[in-house]
């Protein structure tokens, strides 16, 4: 049945039946009173009032049926409506039927196209994840590439090392050879003059004896018998007599033995080679030191280092001692120099902890005098204005000539809190200060059986100067002096080895801050060598936490640097020691805090600092300034290390380029006065991880503030 007939049957149809019933319902009505009318007139005449009731009652009767029409007509209307409604109804579920079956075919479009998308993505995944596999093989080749690149260097390296270490032993066999040769003519020259002293029949006796080949003891001055190889054999037949044998020949740069020196074979170094290889047997090497200590318990040491007289050690795998003088008697001694200091701090533990550690820079200068503290003004100011004779050009300096190299710890008769420590005594063995190479305004020397690079910072100092004159002064002294833009000057005096007896800088009120000051090389003094004065200090005890006394900037990012920096030394002092003395020991080093800038990474064998890390320095630079803001005359040593991989010497010049490129930074970019910055390398001497291959953590610079161990303090008010 159709919508149509549907609304006929159920609107349509009722609606004209009902109409059909109440026509003649309401002509009956209508005719009703007329009918009563005829009725009652065969009775008589109605009166007046049934008649009018007669009307009402018709009234009534109309206004009822119009009425009845009138609903009717309004539920025909409301009928109509509602069918009119039920059809826009319909014609709306037909469009929302339409609209749904729009929808769901959309929806089914949709989800075609994203199960296309969904195929497409995992199609580019497979492809970005064989992308990432091809780029992973080609990384693992080119890491191969590179092991196998740095592997043939290595052993590039390695075979030019063996290849000298061939030269070096071919020439030492041939001074050997040489030596042989000149003790054996010299021994043919005795034999030829004791035989023509020998009777006849004693000759005759000796001829068979040395055509039989047999041995027989040298006399003195003679050589043993030598194997193939020409060294003298090692049988223990054939040994020299003692007490009359000649000095050995010395070859370039050696210096003869010393009354009172150990001979080499007392030392235990350059023993004869043996006749079956030719070879000088090596010197033992020092037996390692082995860390005993958990993690946790180096790391309650760290805490509070006063509690023990162990060596303390970085609580890290691999962690060197704390203390710079402590890695070097491990280097030198092993685990034997270990327990000989620990032994010296429990001796000397009762002394030091009735002494304090010092609370300001004055108290750390305690034991200094006051005459000495009097009198720096003055002889800075007469050197200042001595007179001297003006010379065009820079001078150059002289290397030294020999120095003391102090091969033991304790100095005789070493006076420390008024009370005196056992006797030790000191091999002030006279070594030759050799010059082993020259790198632009660098030079290694060979001091004994170390190596020291000394560098030339009046290049760094005289940048951006209006003008740099030279005086000479009396006692082979020369004063230079630095005019900087503004008038201020920086005044300093070397003597004839570059050693910097004072240093002052004058501001443009004239005011002069003292920067440093060396009352032991006024005068005509003997120039002291280069040696280690902390060797006549006994072993430190560190007293305070590590934290409190190293910080590292990757670790410590938001310390209060300035606060840091400004602390006193951590003991006394017991005088006013040189820059250079400072430098060349790491006894007096120790005494003062440090700040290892480990968030400047250097890369392998460079010096460079990258402008992204120069920016890490910012928090370092600005609490420098503030100290120097307090008192100009600060000085601050840059201490430049690397790792253990390449040689000493090459280590030496390249961490002595690091900490110079960190100064000229912290003076180019921060504004730092350079003549506050002194710059030292150590090469790979002072290891802050214990291993023998590249190491980040080793190639780093350290700042100190050393400005109480190079000049007198004035006394507080």
């Amino acid at each position: 049945m159709t919508f149509r007939s549907r609304l006929f049957a159920t609107v349509a149809l009722p609606v004209l039946s009902t109409a059909l019933i109440a026509t003649p319902a309401l002509a009956d009505a209508l005719m009703k009173p007329f009918e009563v009318a005829q009725e009652s007139t065969g009775e008589g005449q109605p009166s007046e009032e049934e008649l009018l009731l007669q009307q009402q009652q018709q009234q009534q009767q109309q206004d009822e049926a119009q009425r009845a029409a009138e609903e009717e007509q309004q539920r025909q209307a409301e009928e109509q409506k509602a069918a009119e409604e039920a059809e826009r109804a319909a014609a709306e579920q037909k469009a929302a039927d339409e609209d749904a079956q729009r929808a769901a075919a959309d929806e089914e479009q949709r989800r075609a196209e994203e199960q296309k998308a969904a195929e497409d993505a995992e199609k580019a995944a497979a492809e970005e994840k064989a992308a990432e596999e091809e780029a992973q093989r080609a990384a693992a080749e080119e890491g191969q590439r590179q092991a196998e690149g740095q592997k043939a260097a290595e052993e590039a390296e390695k075979a030019a090392a063996e290849e000298k270490a061939a030269e070096d032993e071919a020439r030492r066999t041939a001074e050997e050879e040489q030596q042989r040769q000149a003790d054996d003519g010299k021994a043919a020259e005795e034999q030829k003059a004791q035989d023509e002293q020998k009777p006849a029949g004693e000759e005759q006796a000796e001829q068979p004896a040395q055509q039989d080949g047999g041995t027989s003891e040298t006399t003195a001055g003679d050589q043993p018998m030598t194997g193939e190889s020409g060294q003298p054999a090692t049988d223990e037949s054939d040994q020299a007599t003692t007490g009359e044998s000649d000095q050995p020949m010395t070859g370039e740069g050696e210096q003869p033995a010393v009354a009172g020196e150990q001979s080499p074979a007392e030392t235990g170094t350059d023993q004869p080679a043996t006749a079956e290889t030719g070879e000088t047997p090596a010197v033992e090497p020092v037996p390692e030191v082995v860390e005993t200590m958990t993690e946790e318990e180096k790391q309650e040491i760290a805490e509070d280092p006063a509690t023990t007289d162990e060596t303390v050690v970085l609580p890290v795998e691999n962690g060197a001692a704390v203390l710079d003088s402590d890695k070097d008697a491990d280097n030198a001694g092993g685990q034997a120099s270990r327990e000989e200091r620990r032994k010296k701090r429990e001796e000397l533990r009762a002394q030091e902890e009735d002494v304090p550690v010092p609370d300001t820079d004055d108290a750390a200068q305690a034991t200094i005098s006051e005459e000495v503290r009097e009198a720096v003004p003055g002889r800075i100011e007469a050197a200042i204005k001595e007179e001297g004779k003006r010379v065009k050009e820079a001078p150059d300096f002289a290397v030294p000539e020999t120095t003391n190299i102090i091969n033991t710890t304790v100095i005789n008769n070493t006076v420390i809190n008024n009370n005196t420590v056992n006797n030790t005594t000191i091999d002030n063995s006279v070594t030759e200060v050799n010059v082993v190479e020259r790198f632009e305004n660098r030079t290694v020397l060979e001091a004994g059986d170390r190596l020291i690079v000394r560098g030339d910072d009046r290049p760094r100092l005289r940048r951006d100067s209006e003008e740099v004159y030279y005086d000479n002064l009396a006692r082979g002294r020369v004063r230079e002096t630095i005019v900087r833009p503004g008038g201020v000057q920086i005044v300093t005096i070397y003597n004839r080895y570059g050693d910097i007896i004072q240093r002052s800088r004058v501001g443009r009120d004239g005011r002069e801050y003292i920067l440093v000051y060396a009352p032991e090389l006024e005068g005509d003094a003997p120039r002291p060598g280069l040696i280690d004065v902390g060797y006549e200090l006994p072993p430190m005890r560190l007293r305070i936490p590590v934290s409190d006394y190293i910080i590292d900037t990757s670790s410590n990012p938001d310390r209060d640097y300035y606060d840091f920096l400004a602390e006193p030394p951590v003991e006394r002092v017991e005088r006013v020691y040189t820059i250079d003395e400072v430098k060349h020991s790491a006894r007096l080093r120790d005494k003062v805090r440090r700040i290892d800038l480990d968030t400047i990474t250097f890369a392998t064998g460079s010096a460079d600092v990258p402008m992204s890390q120069a920016r890490t320095l910012r928090s370092v630079a600005e609490a420098m300034q503030k100290v120097l803001d307090k008192d100009p005359g600060e000085t601050f040593l840059i201490e430049g290390h690397t790792d253990a991989v390449g040689s000493d010497k090459s280590n030496l010049v390249l961490s002595d380029e690091r900490a110079e490129s960190v100064a000229s930074l912290l003076t180019d970019v921060y504004g730092i006065p350079p003549e506050n910055l002194q710059t030292q390398g150590y090469g790979e001497r002072f290891l802050k991880v214990k291993t023998q291959i590249a190491e980040q953590q080793n190639r780093r610079v350290t700042i100190r503030r050393v400005t109480t161990l190079v000049r007198p303090m004035a006394r507080a008010n």
